[in-house]
């Protein structure tokens, strides 16, 4: 599933990148950062406030120091852009400029309720923003939550290159913790020498698992540079971004057991991870709430092990010499509810989604453009190689999936008949996840992307109460790209 490549050395000496676990294991000696490092300065965002998001080219330095910074392009220069924040119910005013080279932008709000044409999908939401344009985009935050922002065209290359940000909504009460911190999680496909590679388009990460990156990074810095630094018995709360464009994250906290309180910035039960650890898709959110109850000075492991033979140590969690700060915790503070509608299963309408196509799948055609087209045609001359019902394409100009009537309640059947897991994104909506391969689903959490396994099926139920033509995706952006996209119709 990963492709791994030999190790080199380029004629200055420095050591290859071409390996996640290799690239690791190398930089495993380097000093840890003292303190807890975050995104980009946050920015307030409330009434009245236009802060502008530039999309631009710079240069910043995700691998360790003995190689080159890394030409990205991150919103007002870094990656990931600026965390926004701001209260629940408060207006968000955020101006796009984009400064890109050559390239038109749009900026698509992960997860959050808004108004159609606030939406950022080009040429179906909102016209693209051309090199020197700019676009506001305005809307009221109605539910608390993590949440992120990133770019919606050409996503399969922007956001790999760093078009990518946190969104977090503050509940009108905080979290009783002693610390509220952010990781934004992404991953990078280098060169020798951490520079991007440019192959964004291949075909091969197409029909497989995407493109799966040789480095990781937390809030832009070297995962490995990126210490969760904790007092022993302190409390923290812990939002966790996949912001990777195909990696599904599978998190470890070794020697510690954090609570879920909330995926997809949607409130969940308070309960333990257990030994199954934090599935994370790309574009699935997390908070946790992780108790110090290590002792001060010992360090403890954060793996991510969600692809056999891939278990690798991106992290650690780091006891700072000093006394505990309480011996005892209680237990997992409960967030409150958001004012999401809850859809009535008694009398809701049914409907069905069936994923096909990628390697070892059984498509031999789909529809492209209204034509059946076979399936080498569909990878030859349009570079396609997924379906939703039976239609491979980006969306536009074809008949939606779904017409759903406004305030209708349903639950979707989405059918993975593929052999590749995809995280399904919905947007415009919260959807609540009540069965999985026939089974209730644990929690019934609500969320805005499910992670749908290979050769699995799901069961999401929704109340259709925001209109207009919403993108029902995959955050596998290339699988998206690929013909894994189409369009939910709420009139």
């Amino acid at each position: 599933m990963r492709r791994d490549r030999g190790r080199a050395r380029d004629s200055a000496g420095a050591p290859d990148l071409v390996t996640r676990r290799a690239f690791l294991k190398q930089s495993a000696g380097i000093a840890l950062a003292s303190a807890f490092i975050s995104p980009a300065t946050a920015e307030s965002v409330g009434e009245g406030v236009w802060p502008v998001l530039n999309a631009v080219a710079a240069n910043q330095q995700l691998a360790p120091e003995q190689y080159p910074k890394t030409a990205i392009w991150g919103y007002n220069g870094v990656t990931p852009g600026p965390v926004l924040r701001l209260q629940q119910g408060e207006r968000l005013r955020v101006r796009l400029s984009n400064s890109l080279p050559g390239q038109d932008t749009t900026i698509h709000w992960h997860g959050v309720r808004l108004p159609n044409d606030m939406d950022g999908v080009p040429q179906v939401t909102q016209p693209p923003v051309g090199p020197g344009q700019i676009f506001d985009y305005e809307f009221v935050a109605q539910d608390a939550g993590t949440y992120w922002y990133h770019s919606q065209l050409l996503a399969y290359e922007q956001v790999a290159r760093g078009l990518h940000g946190a969104l977090i909504v503050d509940e009108p009460v905080q979290v009783e913790v002693d610390r509220d911190l952010l990781w934004v999680i992404a991953d990078w496909r280098f060169n020798p020498r951490a520079a991007i590679q440019d192959d964004f388009q291949d075909l091969h990460d197409l029909s497989h698992a995407g493109r799966l990156g040789s480095a990781m990074t937390i809030n832009g810095r070297f995962a490995r540079e990126v210490p969760l630094e904790i007092r022993a018995g302190e409390r923290v709360r812990l939002r966790l971004v996949n912001a990777c464009v195909a990696r599904i994250l599978g998190l470890r906290f070794a020697d510690h057991d954090p609570a879920v309180i909330a995926l997809d910035g949607q409130p969940v039960e308070p309960h333990a991870l257990g030994d199954g650890g934090l599935i994370l898709g790309p574009g699935m959110r997390a908070d946790l709430v992780l108790d110090g109850t290590g002792s001060p000075g010992r360090r403890h492991a954060i793996e991510d092990a969600y692809y056999p033979g891939d278990r690798t140590e991106v992290s650690e969690i780091v006891y700072r010499d000093e006394a505990p700060l309480r011996s005892t915790f209680g237990s997992p503070p409960a967030l409150p509810p958001n004012p999401v509608p809850e859809p009535d299963l008694a009398r809701a309408e049914r409907r069905e989604l069936v994923l096909q196509g990628g390697a070892m799948g059984s498509l031999r055609e789909a529809r492209v453009r209204g034509r059946p087209t076979s399936i080498g045609e569909m990878l030859r001359e349009h570079h396609l190689g997924w379906a939703i019902n039976g239609v491979a394409g980006k969306g536009q100009g074809d008949a939606p999936l779904l017409s759903l009537k406004r305030g209708g309640h349903y639950v979707i059947k989405i059918r993975n008949d593929t052999g590749w897991d995809h995280p399904m994104h919905l947007h415009g909506h919260v959807f609540r996840l009540i069965t999985r391969n026939g089974q209730p689903a644990r929690y019934r959490p609500l969320g805005d992307t499910v992670l749908v396994s290979r050769r699995q099926s799901v069961e999401i139920a929704l109340v259709a109460d925001n209109p207009g033509l919403w993108m029902f995706q995959c955050q596998t952006l290339l699988h998206q790209e690929g013909g894994l996209a189409g369009f939910v119709r709420v009139a």
